[in-house]
């Protein structure tokens, strides 16, 4: 196989769109398809090539790449697209689909005589924008060659967790690593709202921490996107991390584990999508400290 490929990806939301730039920045062919086309149809701009159907976008593809909300979702689109599958094509399941889902998945796969990696992708808008995300992949090695061109196009790393994507190693480190990512965004709320409370200038408390160990580069780029009121368009929208955190939650307690600061980052997500923060992104979970969930004054 060449290293110039035909690639479909299956919904381009914030992440998959941003897939899809990289992809066809990189020389690849790209089809893309999207449930609500209009979303799909800026790509177009940048030499994409969308479709209407999940079939006719993974026609003669080389590469299926899916970013879709979750496990039930990507395997109700794959059965769409199964009029265009080949056998033989590899298929990269990126999307936080959760460890429950990927059994169905891969079955899937193996009916249609798939090569399935799991490779979920770990980064938000601006590094996916760039083709700087961290991809957590599983797959069988001897295929391997077949999704590198692609994830060296959206990635700047590839860790491989194992040769079997359905063992879903690859899925299972990417909900340990979103739950620290969640944690810190609920934290990075807090840690405002209490400010705001008691008449603290989050400033004070940046120049505090300034450089040692409790200082973090995520902490700073959270907590301005609140301070500068620019929570849209969504890094990583509030939806979708709630999804996330139920996923964390439900894998621990499938595996006899009690996850407080993941339930309770769950909940303060969820409040926040109710008060009609949904679609800004997860730091808009600081607003989950407050009644309303209105804007507070400065």
């Amino acid at each position: 196989m060449t290293d110039t490929l035909t690639v479909s990806v299956l919904g381009t939301g914030i992440m998959g769109a941003a897939m899809a730039r990289s992809l066809r920045r990189a020389g690849h062919t790209v089809r893309a398809w999207n449930r609500t086309r209009a979303k799909a149809e800026p790509l177009a701009a940048d030499g994409v090539h969308v479709v209407g159907t999940p079939a006719e976008a993974v026609e003669g593809a080389d590469v299926v790449l899916t970013m879709l909300h979750d496990g039930p979702v990507t395997l109700d689109v794959m059965r769409e697209a199964a009029p265009g599958l080949r056998s033989g094509t590899a298929w990269a399941q990126a999307g936080t689909a959760g460890v429950e889902a990927l059994g169905d998945l891969a079955a899937f796969a193996r009916e249609h005589g798939l090569v399935f990696f799991d490779a979920p992708v770990l980064g938000t808008r601006e590094p996916a924008e760039a083709g700087r995300l961290l991809v957590i992949a599983a797959g069988p090695g001897d295929h391997r060659s077949a999704v590198t061109p692609v994830f060296d196009a959206v990635g700047t790393r590839t860790v491989w967790t194992g040769e079997d994507g359905a063992a879903g190693t690859a899925t299972r480190l990417k909900l340990v690593a979103n739950s620290w990512v969640l944690a810190a965004t609920a934290a990075t709320g807090e840690v405002l709202a209490l400010a705001k409370a008691l008449g603290v200038d989050p400033q004070g408390f940046f120049d505090a921490i300034e450089g040692g160990p409790l200082d973090m580069g995520y902490l700073r780029a959270k907590s301005k996107l609140i301070l500068e009121d620019r929570l849209s368009p969504a890094q990583f929208a509030v939806a979708t991390a709630v999804k996330d955190a139920r996923l964390i939650v439900r894998a621990g307690e499938e595996h006899g584990v009690r996850l407080d600061v993941a339930a309770a980052s769950a909940a303060r997500l969820e409040r926040a999508a109710v008060q009609g923060h949904a679609d800004e992104d997860m730091a808009a979970a600081y607003f989950a400290s407050f009644d309303t969930g209105d804007r507070p004054p400065a």
